[in-house]
């Protein structure tokens, strides 16, 4: 097994980090929140050799999910994720692609498995633990990996900042109880990547974050 390693694709107008984590030796992988510009996504991973398993999704909103069933009929692959709670808003992603004024065809999605809270998720030798984080959307979830000390929060927890909480499901003391109860007791020397921008630590936002200090 080789390490496990992530290269972001900023994909949609809204910037979105598609994250695409593979293993450096087998160049198996999986591609993390597909939410649009699918060629440039698949031009990347045809460009770098890998060799794509599955779809993983955080949540239901039309910038992470949004090229999900495109790039699922590509690949010939499954999607994964998010929790049930967020099955209507991927019902809706055509009509979030028309509230937000997104350009050309967006379709919904059916996932062919939503994931709850202590599953895990894998591709090769790479584990990934599945917290269940609502607060930004009802069935947002985080990929922790134990033996990287690395997670993918999606739209949960920013370099400085906190998800969105006033779109369709959102609940503030919800996430911030997902970021306190579920994420910052990982440690303080997880790293992460995040839906947009940078990433950071989570020591780093426990330390700094203006909505957790």
């Amino acid at each position: 097994m080789g390490q496990l390693r992530a290269g972001i694709v900023p994909v949609t107008p809204f910037q979105q980090n598609c994250t695409i984590l593979f293993d450096d030796e087998t160049k198996a992988g999986v591609v993390v929140d597909p939410g649009g510009d699918v060629p440039v996504i698949m031009q990347t991973v045809e460009d770098n050799g890998l060799s794509i398993g599955e779809i993983w999704l955080t949540h239901g909103h039309i910038d992470h999910a949004g090229g999900a069933m495109e790039m699922k009929e590509r690949l010939g692959v499954d999607i994964i994720g998010p929790h049930k709670a967020d099955a209507k808003m991927l019902l809706g992603l055509a009509e979030q692609a028309r509230m937000f004024g997104v350009p050309g065809e967006t379709r919904n999605c059916t996932p062919d498995r939503f994931l709850d809270e202590g599953e895990t998720v894998s591709f090769g030798q790479h584990n990934f633990e599945v917290f269940h984080c609502p607060g930004h959307s009802p069935g947002h979830v985080v990929f922790y990996n134990r033996a990287a000390q690395f997670a993918h929060v999606g739209d949960v927890l920013f370099h400085g900042s906190i998800g969105r909480t006033d779109l369709m499901g959102g609940d503030h003391d919800a996430l911030i109880r997902s970021i306190k109860e579920k994420l910052l007791p990982l440690g303080d020397e997880v790293g992460f990547i995040c839906g947009h921008g940078p990433g950071s630590s989570f020591g780093d936002e426990r330390r700094s974050n203006p909505f957790l200090v």
